[in-house]
């Protein structure tokens, strides 16, 4: 039976499937299909809501749900299929081995007390760093850490991520910011190291952080802090999509 073809069936999205906000789409869109999986709102062999639907719910185009369901079919959580009966399917959930060791890394730690803190230093940070202005030095070190992100090959990509963040935490002038940022990026990492590199994300994310890094050479404190809690917002998405 398929859910779309199911009336009663669409009531058990509602609670998730709503529209996402424009800044991540992309993200937002696949945390919310990833909790539809996850949570059994969809069984397994059962179909996915047609793609002009599934699309219209969320409120974003077809190109990018496609490119979700991609991400989700990859994961071997769905499965496309063909011809009149055709569509997205979820695959029945297997007890593998790396399902039991991503639950055992992250079972002691609380997600969301992680992604709030992370949160609270990193938009503060950037504040910080745009309402007191940085030395030519410090902006030439910003920049840097920026292009290398921007020229990082996929297995680099996290490790030149952490630089950049890490460099705007220590460039807000409080050592003591500093090293809560680099204990909660631990963490952060270790939760990122629990779900794939998306490439899609990576552009957007290196979209976000030119656009902050502009933000804090201009002196714009209110658009660095809705940057980098926008930035902040997308990779949380992806973490509860996958983890939570």
């Amino acid at each position: 039976m398929s859910l779309d073809a199911d009336g009663g069936g669409e009531d058990r999205l509602t609670p998730v499937l709503r529209p996402v906000r424009a800044g991540n789409g992309f993200e937002e869109a696949l945390e919310q299909i990833l909790q539809v999986v996850r949570l059994g709102l969809v069984p397994g062999g059962e179909r996915l809501p047609a793609e002009r639907e599934l699309a219209e719910r969320l409120g974003i185009s077809r190109v990018t749900l496609r490119e979700a369901l991609k991400v989700l079919q990859d994961q071997g959580l769905v499965e496309s299929r063909r011809g009149r009966y055709g569509g997205t399917f979820v695959l029945p959930r297997a007890d593998a081995g790396g399902e039991d060791e991503l639950r055992r890394r992250i079972t002691e730690v609380d997600i969301e007390d992680v992604l709030r803190f992370r949160e609270v230093l990193e938009v503060g940070a950037a504040g910080l760093c745009a309402t007191h202005g940085l030395s030519a030095e410090q902006e030439g070190r910003l920049r840097e850490a920026l292009v290398a992100t921007q020229d990082a090959p996929l297995s680099e990509y996290r490790r030149l991520d952490t630089l950049l963040h890490l460099t705007l935490a220590e460039l807000c002038g409080s050592p003591t910011l500093t090293a809560q940022y680099a204990a909660v990026r631990a963490s952060v990492n270790d939760l990122l190291d629990c779900i794939p590199l998306l490439v899609r994300n990576l552009e957007h994310s290196q979209r976000q952080h030119s656009a902050l890094v502009e933000a804090v050479l201009d002196g714009d404190a209110d658009g660095a802090r809705e940057m980098m809690r926008e930035h902040c917002a997308g990779t949380g998405a992806l973490l509860r999509g996958f983890l939570a």
